[in-house]
Formats: C-alpha cells, sequence, structure tokens
C-alpha cells in the first residue's frame, strides 16, 4: 500500500463498502470493506502523519461514515458517499500525503 495515498484508500474505503454493501445486499460486507481500508489509512497515516494526526484523520472517517447517511435523505446515498469521501481524502492529503 505504501505506493497509494492514503487519501486514495480513505476515500476507496468509504465509497467502496458502500458499493459492497448495495450491490451484494449485505451491509457486513460493505462494512468490512470500510474497515479494511480504514485501518490501511491508518496505518499509513500513523507513518506518514504521527499518532495524533492518524487519530484525527481516523475521527474524520468514521465521522465521515455516520455522516453521509442524514446527508443521503437530503442529496442522495451516492452524491453524500462521494461528498463525504471527497472531505475526507482532501483531509488526508492535507496532513498526511501532501509530505511525501
Amino acid at each position: 500500500m505504501a505506493g497509494i495515498p492514503s487519501a486514495a484508500v480513505a476515500a476507496g474505503g468509504l465509497v467502496g463498502g458502500h458499493g459492497v454493501a448495495r450491490w451484494t445486499k449485505k451491509r457486513q460486507l460493505g462494512g468490512a470493506v470500510l474497515a479494511v481500508a480504514g485501518a490501511a489509512a491508518a496505518q499509513q497515516w500513523r507513518q506518514r502523519a504521527g499518532g495524533k494526526a492518524a487519530g484525527a484523520l481516523m475521527a474524520a472517517y468514521v465521522a465521515a461514515f455516520a455522516g453521509s447517511h442524514p446527508l443521503a435523505k437530503r442529496v442522495g446515498a451516492w452524491p453524500a458517499v462521494f461528498g463525504v469521501a471527497g472531505v475526507v481524502a482532501a483531509a488526508s492529503w492535507a496532513v498526511a500525503d501532501r509530505r511525501g
């Protein structure tokens, strides 16, 4: 995963988790995708920006997942997921990826 920016891993986890859950109709499988990508991103964040930054970015990742649900009621599921994924990707890039 070293060659893949953490911003892409985190955004991919949010989008991929939603897609897997939606297309397989198995929320647990989507949650697994979300969790694996989150753990991979967290490891990269820790290596690139330190523990405090990794904790803050992980909090943003979890908040994005949670926040996408009420946002989806206003704008639709996919726009909500893409929106929060973009925010997390931008934060990840600003905090961890642009240094490398």
